[in-house]
């Protein structure tokens, strides 16, 4: 069986590493992949993002399934091209992506299906949108309407801030086309947590709970980025929460969209704000978070094939899909500057120490150039620590992360700290 993986992030690098362990012994493909991802896949040098050339090359190679990572290629519509060409593919349509493409379409869908959510108003006039900041309370949340690889979220405390950074949005385009409409939201004071859920259009199954840290700095200090971190399971995330979740927000959004006509196949990623322990929706996104993803699949114990399958065939509801009982650390190391400028093409070491099932060193901005693995992006590596608890795991991401190193590398040195203290 030929399989191809679309994207080349640490993301990518667990699915692709998670494909690799099933007993059908898959022959995987990636692209574009990066320097880790090679060593488990024949990478491929087309761009996520470029629909017609994957396209081609799947009907070239005869691939017998394609595994969509990144959200950019859902949102143009690969699913759609390949459905209608009878290629197997495992993402949702652009009309469902667009529950991550638009949050002014998301907002729209959970109010229609009575999801608990931040109040918020939309705007594509600047004059408007300030007008608006002017006369609201403060704290205050100013959101990219489209896609912003996460670092469209801007919580400002003072007017100035939220003024400064609508004009960013709309009037300098820093985000491009994602903030041309910006998002003015209620700021909701709670923990935040991540669910995601495979769903077939029809039967959803929530992954794991998982906690993922924005912020750059420790102690959630600094600027929004793409992830700093996450650990699986939550503690936050009881089982009677993710029961509560699966049923007031997942089922009920999964049967909108097919009501709508837009039925949803793939992963569905809720980011919510428990606040007194009522879930609320801060995001959807229409694939598996990074690095979320870099903890959940680890603890996958039913073959990640199996399940995808399950949800390309409209089968989930005959899949029994099973974790195992331990937890995950993921610690993401990043090139300094980032999320602002950072410097590309810098030596890595310490990957010559051999990883092992409790330490794995997922790769997500790296490349190799003259026989040497280097930097090729802002976050360079995640790094998983599997335990029997969290301060295991914990402690075994970090001691792997000491084996590691480059160039002006930064990480945060208190992922699940939060969990671990309310467990004391």
């Amino acid at each position: 069986m030929k399989i191809l993986v679309v994207g080349g992030g640490g993301r990518e690098h667990a699915m692709v590493w998670k494909l690799a362990q099933s007993p059908r012994k898959p022959i995987l493909f990636c692209a574009p992949g990066n320097a880790g991802i090679a060593s488990l896949a024949v990478c491929v040098p087309i761009k996520a993002d470029d629909v017609a050339a994957l396209k081609a090359f799947v009907i070239r190679e005869q691939i017998d399934l394609t595994v969509v990572g990144p959200e950019a290629p859902l949102a143009l519509g690969i699913a759609d091209e390949f459905r209608r060409a009878k290629l197997r593919i495992f993402g949702p349509t652009k009309a469902a992506a667009r529950l991550e493409a638009s949050k002014t379409f998301s907002k729209e869908v959970m109010a229609r299906v009575s999801i608990p959510t931040a109040t918020a108003k939309s705007f594509d006039k600047t004059s408007e949108a300030l007008a608006y900041v002017d006369q609201h309370e403060l704290p205050i949340v100013v959101k990219a309407d489209g896609l912003a690889q996460g670092k469209g979220v801007v919580i400002a405390t003072t007017r100035e801030q939220a003024s400064r950074a609508v004009i960013d949005a709309m009037d300098n385009a820093v985000f491009g086309e994602a903030g041309r409409q910006v998002l003015i939201e209620q700021f909701l004071d709670g923990e935040e947590l991540t669910i995601m859920a495979f769903t077939d259009g029809r039967t959803v199954v929530p992954m794991l709970p998982a906690q993922d840290h924005k912020r750059v700095g420790d102690g959630d200090s600094g600027l929004n980025t793409g992830g700093m971190g996450a650990y699986a399971p939550a503690p936050i995330g009881t089982p009677e929460l993710r029961l509560r979740v699966t049923r007031e927000i997942l089922e009920p959004v999964v049967q909108g969209l097919s009501r709508m006509g837009s039925p949803f196949q793939g992963v569905l990623y809720a980011g919510l704000m428990i606040v007194k322990g009522v879930p609320y929706v801060l995001e959807f996104n229409a694939r598996m978070g990074d690095p979320e993803t870099q903890v959940v699949l680890p603890l996958l114990k039913t073959e990640l094939l199996d399940v995808i399958e399950a949800v390309v065939d409209h089968r989930l509801d005959q899949l029994a899909v099973e974790w195992h009982d331990h937890a995950a650390v993921c610690v993401v190391m990043t090139a300094g500057g980032y999320p602002g400028r950072y410097e590309n093409g810098l030596p890595i070491r310490g990957l010559d120490f051999e990883s092992n099932r409790q330490m794995i060193v997922f790769h997500a901005g790296t490349t190799e150039a003259a026989g040497r693995v280097v930097t090729a992006g802002g976050r360079v590596l995640g790094v998983t620590g599997i335990g029997k608890s969290l301060g295991e795991a914990k402690e075994l991401a970090y001691r792997r992360v000491k084996q590691l190193g480059f160039d002006r590398c930064h990480y945060r040195t208190d992922i699940a700290d939060r969990a671990l203290r309310a467990s004391r």
